[in-house]
């Protein structure tokens, strides 16, 4: 059963690049992509130790 989980949830994760180049892209003007990009590069679609995704 777990293995049937394990399988499905890998089949619908999104790649973390994809989630964060259509973020970017919703950018209204330089200062937010900008505020966009640091928070990227603190982790924003990062998984957290332990948590599940």
């Amino acid at each position: 059963m777990l293995k049937v989980i394990d399988v499905l949830r890998t089949m619908l994760r999104v790649p973390v690049a994809d989630l964060e180049n259509d973020y970017l892209k919703g950018a209204e003007d330089r200062y937010d992509l900008e505020f966009r990009q640091r928070q990227i590069d603190n982790g924003l679609f990062r998984r957290a130790l332990g948590g599940f995704y």
